[in-house]
């Protein structure tokens, strides 16, 4: 059993820096045009309905992240209140999610990287961006955490002057402000299926608590990093939605070109000012590929904690996943091992990967949504009506929204997402000897002692 313990050095703050890199606030580019063709030219509508769809997992988050601070976020929630067996499985399926996302983003700085310097392989680009971002992990969250905070700040940087550009530059008539809002009948299925399309730009809230054995007071600082990075998140993308709507208000010239929306939008507002639409462009690929290297750190330290909750757990290897470095305070065999999955990122497809992610963290807060019902409800003797609306009726929703997000998932999506979970059924069948043995678990002195750290 592994004596040494990670390092509790991240505040509030800085667990919000950590939500936001996973995110990538101009993440929001990435499915302007798609979104914004499919609600109308009403973005900013369905990012509002996409947060308050969010928020009600968000909630769920923060309860159990309060109850249960230790690293291992949605597998560790769900191990404690539904058992081994059913917390293994979820675990399983989360990891999908957290695995593939630096892939990822290996693959998109590889491509946007190799197209500004073609003399130089993609593959070059890739290998560069995996080592650099493994070695930052294996030095220590305090030092991810430094350069999340310089990272964000240079997207800050391009989405304050994005903003400014565009409201000082466009004729703000009242006529020309309320359009990108008016919403007729005939929107709402387009707004829904672009809410579904966009909850995916919230991923990141979660990874939060996979931090939960690094954080200062991890029962009041996770609750309150996750619910804060949900609001900010928001907040930016429908503001910089709504700007990019008044600055481009001819929303179908997107139609046959969603894919290049975004950045015909940044070269307007470029173009509106007397920076120069080449300027604005060069900025935003330089801050969004900043985003992206910042996105590819924060996620290949979330799936090494998942890998190390799991390892302490005992249902994969100790010996290679319960280890903490003696000087670094980090799970530095589990970084090994992501960096070495993530060479997968030389030979496989964007649009293969993009469909893996989406399926392990809809499972997963489908399942976060039922520990809160089950633990609180349980727990709770007199089941008053605050009671029932807090841990019964809000997480309730959350469970439905989710499940209606399933019917956004491609037929990619679905076949890989069974395939992998039918993988990690079969080794549950092998960890328990066909199921006539427990899953092996954490001590819960040890466990305890976690807790009261």
């Amino acid at each position: 059993m592994s004596a040494i313990k990670m390092k509790r050095v991240l505040t509030t703050p800085a667990l919000i820096a950590f939500g936001l890199a996973y995110m990538v606030p101009l993440g929001i580019f990435t499915t302007y045009g798609e979104v914004t063709v499919a609600s109308n030219g009403h973005l900013p509508i369905a990012y509002i309905i996409t947060l308050a769809m969010i928020f009600f997992t968000a909630l769920s988050y923060c309860r159990m992240a309060n109850k249960l601070p230790i690293a291992g976020s949605a597998y560790s929630y769900v191990q404690r209140t539904f058992g081994g067996k059913v917390g293994f499985l979820v675990g399983w399926a989360q990891i999908l999610d957290y695995l593939f996302l630096p892939i990822l983003n290996y693959l998109v700085l590889g491509i946007y990287l190799n197209e500004a310097f073609p003399s130089i392989p993609a593959h070059v680009f890739v290998l560069a961006s995996l080592l650099s971002v493994s070695f930052l992990n294996y030095l220590g969250i305090k030092l991810i955490n430094s350069v999340n905070f310089t990272l964000i700040i240079v997207q800050m940087i391009f989405i304050g002057l994005f903003i400014f550009l565009t409201l000082t530059n466009i004729n703000l008539t009242p006529e020309a402000m309320i359009k990108p809002l008016q919403v007729n009948a005939g929107d709402f299925s387009g707004l829904m299926s672009g809410a579904a399309i966009l909850c995916l730009a919230f991923l990141g809230f979660d990874a939060i608590a996979t931090l939960a054995e690094e954080s200062n007071d991890a029962q009041k600082s996770l609750p309150r990093a996750i619910i804060w990075t949900v609001l900010i998140a928001g907040c930016i993308f429908l503001i910089v939605s709504y700007c990019a709507h008044l600055a481009y208000p001819e929303w179908t010239d997107f139609i046959d070109n969603k894919d290049t929306a975004s950045l015909d939008v940044v070269r307007r507002v470029g173009d509106m000012s007397q920076l120069g639409g080449n300027f604005m462009y060069n900025f935003f690929q330089a801050a969004y590929l900043t985003g992206v290297f910042a996105s590819a750190m924060t996620a290949q330290t979330s799936v090494s904690r998942i890998f190390y909750a799991m390892g302490r757990e005992g249902v994969l290897p100790k010996q290679i996943f319960y280890r903490i470095h003696p000087r670094f305070r980090t799970p530095y065999l589990s970084i090994i091992f992501v960096a070495c999955f993530s060479l997968l990122s030389l030979v496989l497809e964007l649009s293969l990967v993009v469909s893996m992610i989406s399926f392990g963290a809809l499972v997963a807060f489908t399942f976060v949504n039922l520990c809160v019902i089950k633990s609180y409800l349980s727990d709770i003797k007199t089941k008053t009506a605050a009671v029932l609306f807090k841990y019964g009726l809000l997480p309730s929703i959350g469970v439905l929204l989710s499940l209606w997000l399933w019917t956004s998932l491609d037929a990619t999506a679905m076949i890989v997402g069974l395939v992998w979970l039918a993988i990690g059924f079969i080794y549950l069948i092998y960890l328990t000897r066909g199921f006539t043995k427990l899953l092996p678990s954490i001590d819960p002195n040890e466990l305890n002692s976690i807790i009261k750290d």
